[in-house]
């Protein structure tokens, strides 16, 4: 493995070495703090721009395994390990994580002090940073560069990754036997037609959404809130995404049209676009929320949920409109908000991932209230 530099903005050099493809990598540099699921972050549409740093010691030790991609490519910049797993031990694996980062042409890097890189990030707030070859670099005008690289505040990210096409879903999770099934057939009972805004969906959603037996249409990030409404939903999901909401105007603008009319369920990205459509704003936060025991309150019931999350902005609840936005839950970590629904509508929202694949199974009881939601909407429709 070629020697390598990570290069940070403010000027902080980590020395490594390379796995994966051999090409720079450049973006936002942050940590998530998960023990497992990697595969599942590289192909989770809402790292796009993103380098990620993983806090666990070693990674790769189960290898690829395609069934668990969360979308149909990766997104991310590029991967940050202590240590690559030099074996891969998982009888549904078909590749080695090495393998598939140079397949798939994503920069890894390794072989460095994580636990120094995740203070520093912590400590000064996530920066932007490049992976380089060490050999003959120029470190002073490898910070310039960095420094040159484009904010992930102000960018619309939601448009880098959304399909560009319309499509249908039904498929479920994976049986013990590695399979995928199907949903279940119209013709066997009434099913709730949903439609799902791609902002960069992860098909865990989608997945989640089929085992509970909706009927799933998929559509870009600037589908119209006309064309939606007439395909007469039950439902409309918010998805998750990567990057700042305020620039995905045309989102918001769709979901002001939207309220009132259907049923809304906002995940993360959909979480900020539903609170900003409602009169709200949001804010970068400092490192962001990246990882899988993220504590959060439902503050209807007290509970709590071990949850898992990934994202880099957040709702401000002093901006929502009082009299019609509430605030449901709360990260106990920070005191941010994690979770809203509007007075005078029927749509509700989260600012973590409730279809936790991999991570926790805490907030499945969302799914039900979104069903619960559409079967108050739509009394006679008996599903």
């Amino acid at each position: 493995m070629k020697a390598a530099l990570l290069v940070l903005e403010d000027g902080r050099i980590f020395r490594g070495r390379r796995f994966g493809a051999d090409t720079d990598a450049e973006g936002e540099v942050v940590f998530n703090t998960s023990m497992m699921g990697y595969q599942e972050i590289l192909t989770d549409p809402s790292y796009a721009g993103l380098i990620v740093t993983m806090t666990y010691p070693m990674i790769g030790n189960y290898g690829i395994a395609p069934e668990d991609f969360e979308a149909r490519k990766i997104f991310l910049g590029g991967m940050i390990v202590k240590e690559i797993s030099r074996i891969t031990s998982n009888w549904r694996s078909e590749i080695s994580l090495d393998e598939y980062l140079k397949r798939e042409g994503i920069p890894g890097f390794c072989d460095i002090d994580t636990r120094a890189l995740v203070r520093h990030l912590r400590d000064k707030g996530a920066m932007r940073g490049i992976i380089v070859d060490a050999e003959g670099a120029d470190e002073e005008a490898l910070v310039k560069r960095v420094q040159e690289i484009r904010s992930m505040a102000g960018t619309d990210l939601a448009k880098e990754v959304t399909a560009g096409h319309q499509y249908a879903w039904n498929e479920l999770d994976i049986d013990l036997a590695g399979n995928r099934e199907k949903a279940a057939s119209p013709d066997e009972k009434p099913q709730p037609h949903v439609v799902a805004y791609d902002f960069g969906i992860k098909r865990g959603i989608l997945r989640q959404l089929a085992g509970e037996g909706c009927r799933i249409t998929v559509v870009p990030a600037s589908t119209s809130a006309e064309a939606v409404l007439g395909m007469n939903p039950d439902g409309v999901l918010l998805s998750n995404g990567p990057g700042d909401p305020e620039p995905v105007d045309y989102a918001i603008e769709n979901v002001k049209n939207l309220i009132g009319k259907v049923p809304l369920f906002g995940i993360c990205l959909g979480h900020q676009i539903l609170a900003l459509a409602s009169g709200g704003s949001a804010f970068k936060l400092k490192f962001g929320h990246r990882g899988g025991n993220h504590p959060v309150q439902d503050l209807a019931t007290g509970k709590i949920e071990i949850t898992s999350q990934n994202h880099g902005f957040c709702v401000d609840p002093d901006s929502l409109p009082k009299d019609e936005v509430e605030v449901t839950h709360i990260n106990l970590n920070d005191k941010t908000c994690a979770g809203i629904k509007l007075k005078n509508a029927p749509a509700f929202s989260v600012q973590y991932h409730p279809e936790a694949s991999p991570g926790p199974h805490d907030a499945n009881y969302l799914f039900d209230r979104f069903m619960q939601m559409m079967r108050e909407w739509n009394p006679n429709r008996g599903f």
